[in-house]
Parts: structure tokens; C-alpha cells; sequence
């Protein structure tokens, strides 16, 4: 078996035709779906781009791996994907976006060279490099904010496209009276982009996956981790006027929200990209060009699945299909992602197994509470090896798959740490108070906010829009109560012992005794003969007249 664990980036959950989308048709994602099983209540353990990826990588919460926003580091010796399949004789490697951050300190502290096998994994989330690529090539008076060398504008330049960057000057901008129209600006995002479609980034990223899998000998897994439909909003003809505003579904908002609105929420609600899209013209451009990205991604997935298809690769490749974290869109005020409504913590997540252990439950839909870190430790059990629930606190979704009925989760958790935002500074919240907790239990979603706040609480039975926030008052003590029960619950877990398996724990005890430690002992009656046997018997020398 061999694994293809696709990653699309800010891809929400209901932007698929499989899902439900009225305009947006994605045969590619569906075919997959009608090939295994849709995860319908998958939630992801950060809602920002580098934390959920550092949740994904190592099968751990945020708050126990510790890198939990964008240029956070990922401290070294963080046991990640690669780390646990690689012990199974299962390569592991990257083909696009990590949005991870190396611990250069702690790699000087030890000694790891970065361009040593152990510091290049280290330096690459455990992965060997296929080729990575961030993304996100902007520049400004101060430089490109990632530092790296990109590959993707070396294949850009190498096809002709001039400049010092043509990420942003040609991939990610169209033409205004002959002038660079930058996909930065809302306003161009119903221009094409100035590049030959085969060239921009999606299809790039197909090719490079492509090559992976002619060379590959497995078992392999390979993290293919596009950037699209990540912003900026812009794509190439003919995916650029795909969609207009008539196809712009309504936003999910309603004034009641903007009614005395939790301080973190209202904070959110007032900041540049939610005021952006408020307003509906930002919306009418922005959102079909979201559309055509991903139709371009659903293209580019089905010229994929082709390939596996004339290559005889479906037959022994599983196939995971997930993101990051979703996009508001102006939903709930807002834009991005940051908080926990469903446009922003819920993502899809689709996964076809080709095995005959998986017939039964093809075509189907589950609805199990799932939480991203659950396929680290998926994939482990893919490879055949146990999994080390002591490091990997996600949960093994192979039961489901196989039409199994598991005991499972009763509620999921996400965590949002925002203390390098502007949020956090016009809050005036401490950075170590400035971290947010979403539980939600199927039923019930409540955030909880450190520095003495009153929490949010949602009933997604009787509001599925997420519109009333009922801890306003106080008919719902209980329900708080219960799920802060759950969160305390949570909390209590034991996430940093993990160099110590239960079993191994089991097996130390009473060890130290066969050792000849025998402390507190009375006369030795206490314990088995055998444990005395090296301190009992006659004298061989008496030092006591010395």
C-alpha cells in the first residue's frame, strides 16, 4: 500500500458538489468520494494555515506540539508522519506546501547540520523534499516575506516569464491597461491570471506529483500539498469567468451576531479582511474566482487520478483528500479563517482505500466526529505498524473504513492561539491569555477564551448558521457547564509523556526488583526467593575485626 494524502489549502468543506455546492460541479472529488468514504464532521485541531498543518504532521493538538501560528518553529525531535511510517519501512515526502518553520536553535543546540539527512528531515516536518514549495512569494520593500528559494518561480523562469518574481508578477496578477493588475487587490480578481493555464501553480504541482509516483518504488506515502485556492483570489482563463455573481451564494450572517458580540468575535468582526468582505462587491469578484481555483484544483485532481488509473496505481494507492482550514468568505462578517465556525474549522476530508476490507462501506458518507491529527495515526496503521497512542493522539479511522462501528470521541476540540495579532494588541490581551478553545460535541459548540471572557455557545441543532450565540444569557448554565466538564476533561490528558508507551510502563513495573532493588523490606519474606537469593548465604570474608 502506498498513500496519496492530498492536501488543498483554505479549501472549505462545502465547496464541492459532493457536499452540496448549487453551482459548483467537482466530478474529481466525487469520483473519489463514490470510491470510498466522506467524512462529514471532520474538524481540524487549529484554524490557521501553519498550526493545523503542525496538528496534521504529528497527530498531536497544538497545545502539545507547541508551534501554534504561522513562523512558529516546530521544536526539534518532534516525532512527525514521516518519523513514525519511515520505522515501518514506508518512505515519506513532500510534493508542495509545509508552511512549517524550522527550530534552527534547537538543530544549532544539537549540532544538526541542515543539510544532514537527520537536519533536512528535521528542517522539512520529517518529509524528504520532492520538491516543497510555500507559496506565498510576496515581496516588499523589505524583501520576500518567505526567504527560501522558490521552485516553482525557477520552472516560472524557466519558461519564460521574466523578472525577479513572476509568482506575483504573472501567476498571480492580471492585465489592467497594460499594467500589472496584482491578485493582491480584490478588485482584479475577475481578470485572468497572465499566465498560460498549464503553467500556474495547480497544474505545475500535478506534474511534479506525476514524476513522483513514474520513479516511486514503494511502500510510499507522498504528502501532495497544493496552495490553491488559497488567496490571492485570482486564476487563469478559461477557470476566470467559470463563475459570476450569480452564482455567489447568499453570506451566512445576521445583525443579531453584531449585537453585543463576544470581545474576541467583535475584534475579528472589525478587522481588514472582515470589512472587505462585507461588502458585496468584494464578494461578487472574489468568491466565483475562489470557484474557479478550485475547479482548476478538481481538473488537475482528476488528470491525477487518470494517471493512477493508466499506471495501475489505483490498485495499491489510498487516496486522502483533505485541507487545512476552511475560508469565511463574509460569512458570520467575516473573512479568512481564525475562529470556529463551521465555514472556518470543519474542512472535507474524503479517503478511498483500494482494499477489500474497505467494499463494504464505498460510496458512503460517515458522520463520526473526526479530528485531523485521527489520519497520522491512520496512516500508521496503513503501514502495518501499532500506533503509538502515548506520541499520536489522534485516532485510527481504519474501523470506519472498513464498516465497523467503533466506540468513539463524544466531542471534538480546536484551538486558536492569536497572540501575534493585532486582536490580541487592541484587545489588550496578554500574549499567554491570548488562546482560544473551541468543544463541540456534535450537538453543542462552545469557545471558550482565556483572560477572564465569557464564552460563545452555539446549538447547531435548532442554529445551523451559527447566528445565536446563546451564553449571552443565562438559560444555558448547564450545557457551559457540561462542556467545560469535557474541555477540563481534555485538558487533563496525558500529551508529553511520549517517550513511554503504556505497554512499556506495564513492563517496567516490578523490573527493578529482578535487578536486586529491594527497598523496604522487612525479613525478605516479602517477595519471591529468588529476588533474596544474591544477598542471602554464608559470609566469604569478615572485614568486622579490621
Amino acid at each position: 500500500m502506498n498513500i496519496l494524502f492530498i492536501m488543498y489549502d483554505q479549501l472549505r468543506f462545502d465547496y464541492l458538489s459532493c457536499s452540496g455546492h448549487p453551482h459548483l460541479d467537482t466530478p474529481n472529488f466525487d469520483r473519489v468520494a463514490d470510491m470510498g468514504v466522506r467524512f462529514t464532521q471532520t474538524y481540524v485541531q487549529s484554524p490557521i494555515c501553519g498550526a493545523s498543518r503542525m496538528c496534521y504532521y504529528t497527530g498531536r493538538y497544538a497545545s502539545s506540539h507547541g508551534a501554534q501560528w504561522n513562523g512558529f518553529p516546530l521544536r526539534v525531535g518532534e516525532q512527525t508522519i514521516g518519523d513514525h511510517l519511515r520505522k515501518l519501512g514506508m518512505n515519506s515526502w513532500i510534493i508542495g506546501k509545509t508552511h512549517m518553520t524550522a527550530d534552527a536553535e534547537g538543530m544549532a543546540r544539537l549540532g544538526l547540520a541542515a543539510d544532514s539527512v537527520i537536519g533536512a528531515r528535521q528542517s522539512e516536518c520529517g518529509f524528504d523534499n520532492w520538491v516543497r514549495d510555500d507559496g506565498l512569494w510576496s515581496y516588499g520593500p523589505d524583501g520576500f516575506y518567505d526567504e527560501r528559494r522558490s521552485p516553482y518561480n525557477e520552472y516560472l523562469k524557466s519558461k519564460g516569464y521574466d523578472g525577479e518574481n513572476p509568482w506575483a508578477d504573472y501567476a498571480n496578477a492580471g492585465i489592467s491597461d497594460k499594467q500589472i493588475a496584482s491578485g493582491w487587490m480584490f478588485r482584479n480578481a475577475d481578470k485572468p491570471a497572465n499566465i498560460c493555464e498549464r503553467d500556474s501553480e495547480t497544474p505545475w504541482l500535478t506534474g511534479q506529483t506525476i514524476d513522483f509516483i513514474d520513479q516511486a518504488e514503494g511502500p510510499w506515502m507522498a504528502h501532495v500539498s497544493y496552495i490553491k485556492p488559497h488567496w490571492p483570489y485570482i486564476v487563469p482563463a478559461p477557470y476566470h469567468n467559470m463563475f459570476g455573481s450569480n452564482h455567489v451564494k447568499p453570506a451566512r450572517r445576521h445583525e443579531v451576531e453584531r449585537e453585543d458580540p463576544h470581545p474576541v468575535y467583535g475584534a475579528y468582526m472589525g478587522n481588514k479582511v472582515a470589512s472587505a468582505f462585507q461588502r458585496e462587491d468584494v464578494r461578487d469578484k472574489v468568491i466565483p474566482a475562489y470557484m474557479g481555483l478550485i475547479k482548476q484544483c478538481d481538473d488537475q485532481l482528476g488528470r491525477l487520478l487518470d494517471h493512477l488509473e493508466a499506471t495501475g496505481r489505483m490498485q495499491d494507492t489510498m487516496i486522502v483528500l483533505t485541507s487545512d482550514h476552511g475560508d469565511y468568505l463574509g460569512d458570520h462578517w467575516l473573512g479568512e479563517k481564525d475562529l470556529f465556525h463551521e465555514a472556518s474549522v470543519k474542512v472535507p476530508l474524503i479517503i478511498y482505500d483500494p482494499r477489500v476490507e474497505a467494499d463494504a462501506t464505498r460510496g458512503t458518507t460517515c458522520d463520526a466526529l473526526v479530528e485531523s491529527i485521527d489520519l497520522a495515526a491512520t496512516f500508521v496503521e496503513v503501514a502495518g505498524g501499532p500506533v503509538p497512542d502515548h506520541i499520536l493522539e489522534g485516532r485510527s479511522l481504519m474501523p470506519w473504513l472498513c464498516g465497523e462501528t467503533p466506540d468513539w470521541r463524544k466531542y471534538v476540540i480546536s484551538e486558536y492561539d492569536y497572540s501575534a495579532t493585532p486582536q490580541a494588541a487592541k484587545l489588550g490581551v496578554a500574549p499567554r491569555d491570548a488562546r482560544l478553545f473551541m468543544v463541540y460535541d456534535g450537538r453543542y459548540k462552545m469557545m471558550h477564551a482565556e483572560g477572564g471572557m465569557r464564552p460563545m455557545l452555539f446549538d447547531l441543532h435548532e442554529d445551523p448558521e451559527e447566528f445565536h450565540d446563546l451564553a449571552k444569557g443565562s438559560k444555558h448554565n448547564e450545557i457551559i457547564d457540561k462542556l467545560y466538564l469535557d474541555l477540563r476533561h481534555w485538558g487533563l490528558r496525558m500529551s508529553q509523556r511520549v517517550t513511554k508507551s503504556e505497554s512499556d510502563i506495564i513492563a517496567m513495573r516490578g523490573r527493578s526488583l529482578r535487578r536486586g532493588v529491594l527497598p523496604f523490606l522487612v525479613d525478605g519474606s516479602e517477595v519471591p526467593d529468588e529476588l533474596t537469593e544474591k544477598y542471602r548465604g554464608p559470609i566469604r570474608q569478615d572485614h568486622t575485626k579490621d
